[in-house]
C-alpha cells in the first residue's frame, strides 16, 4: 500500500463529519506510507461536497456528480471508488463505519480482493505495515490486525475517533470522474427519513444521555436537551428509556442502538448495564450523574456525581450558559 483513498460520504452536498475526520487522518497515514491522498465523492451534490472537503488537506478530490450515482443505490458509488483505486494503484481505502460506508467498503474489498477491517478506532503504520485497532465481542476485547495483502486494504472507521482539522495549506485539486453509462438493480425512489435529533449521536462530539432515572419523557425536553444544546452536543438515551416510549430509537446508545465515541459523554440517570456500556465505552471522558453511588457505570466512569439529577443538571446548564456569555 502506498496511497490513501477516502470515501467521502455525503448527502445533498453536505459531507458527514466523519468524512472530514478521515481526510485529516489520511494525511498522517500517507506521509508514513510515502504516498498521496485521494478523496472520492459521488451522488447528487458531490461537487458541493468536494468543495466543502477541500480545506481538510486531501491531495486530489475525484468527483462523480449526478447521473447514475444520483439515480441508483450503492453500486455506482463503488464503481467510482474502484476506478480511483485502480488508477492510484496499491492503496489503503478508508470508509466511514456507517450503514452506507460499511456497504461500500465491503463491496470494494470484494472487487479488489482486499482485506477489510470494520469498526476501527485507530489506524497506524508500524514497521511498514498498516495495522488497525478495533473493539470486538461487544467491546469486551481490543484487537490489533495487520493487512497481509500489500496492494489494497479497506478499513471502516468509527466516527469521532479522529479529530477533523483543516489543513494549514490546503491545495486539493478537483477531478471529474467519468463513469460508464450503466443501469443497476437497485434504483433510488423517495427518501424517507426517521425523525431524529438535529445532531445525531453518532456525529456529535458531546452527548448527553438520559435513562430510566428520568422517570418519564418530559425530562428529555426540559432537563437533558437544554444541557445538550448549551454544550453544543446531542441528546442520547438508554434502551430502557427508548423501550418505555419516552424518546425515539434514533437517540438510543448501546448494543441495540448506536455505537459512539464522543469526546465527552454525560450519562444521566443511567445504570450502565453492559448493553449500554458497549455503545459508549470508547468515549474520551465519561461523566455519570446518578442518585446511587453503587451503579455499574461507576466502575468505568471518569467522574461520578451522586445526587438528584433534577437539581444538578439545571444548575450545570446555567453555569455552562454563563460561561458562554463570558
Amino acid at each position: 500500500m502506498r496511497d490513501v483513498i477516502v470515501f467521502i460520504e455525503q448527502r445533498a452536498g453536505a459531507p458527514r463529519r466523519v468524512s472530514y475526520e478521515l481526510a485529516t487522518k489520511a494525511q498522517e497515514l500517507a506521509n508514513a506510507l510515502g504516498g498521496k491522498t485521494h478523496g472520492v465523492t459521488a451522488g447528487a451534490g458531490a461537487s458541493q461536497a468536494a468543495e466543502a472537503t477541500k480545506a481538510y488537506g486531501l491531495g486530489t478530490l475525484h468527483v462523480a456528480d449526478g447521473g447514475a450515482t444520483a439515480e441508483y443505490l450503492i453500486d455506482p458509488l463503488v464503481d467510482a471508488l474502484e476506478a480511483v483505486a485502480k488508477t492510484a494503484g496499491p492503496a489503503l481505502i478508508l470508509v466511514p463505519n456507517t450503514m452506507i460506508g460499511r456497504d461500500v467498503g465491503s463491496r470494494i474489498a470484494a472487487r479488489l480482493d482486499a482485506g477489510i477491517t470494520s469498526d476501527a478506532t485507530d489506524v497506524i503504520v508500524a514497521d511498514g505495515r498498516v495495522k488497525t485497532v478495533s473493539p470486538k465481542l461487544g467491546g469486551l476485547t481490543i484487537t490489533t490486525c495487520a493487512f497481509k495483502n500489500a496492494e489494497y486494504g479497506v478499513v471502516s472507521v468509527r466516527p469521532n475517533v479522529f479529530a477533523a482539522k483543516p489543513a494549514a495549506n490546503a491545495t486539493a485539486s478537483l477531478e471529474n470522474l467519468a463513469l460508464p453509462s450503466k443501469t443497476y438493480a437497485m434504483k433510488l425512489g423517495a427518501e424517507v427519513e426517521e425523525a431524529a435529533p438535529e445532531l445525531g449521536v453518532e456525529e456529535a462530539s458531546i452527548v448527553v444521555s438520559g435513562g430510566r432515572g428520568l422517570g418519564g419523557p418530559e425530562p428529555f425536553t426540559t432537563v437533558i436537551k437544554p444541557l445538550a444544546e448549551a454544550l453544543g452536543g446531542a441528546v442520547g438515551a438508554s434502551r430502557a428509556a427508548v423501550d418505555a416510549g419516552w424518546i425515539p430509537h434514533a437517540h438510543q446508545v448501546g448494543q441495540t442502538g448506536k455505537t459512539i465515541s464522543p469526546s465527552l459523554y454525560i450519562a444521566v440517570g443511567i445504570s450502565g448495564a453492559i448493553q449500554h456500556k458497549v455503545g459508549m465505552r470508547t468515549a474520551g471522558t465519561i461523566v455519570a450523574i446518578n442518585k446511587d453511588a453503587n451503579v455499574p457505570i461507576a466502575d468505568f466512569a471518569d467522574l461520578l456525581v451522586v445526587g438528584d439529577l433534577f437539581q444538578i443538571i439545571p444548575e450545570l446548564t446555567k453555569r455552562v450558559e454563563a460561561e458562554k456569555v463570558h
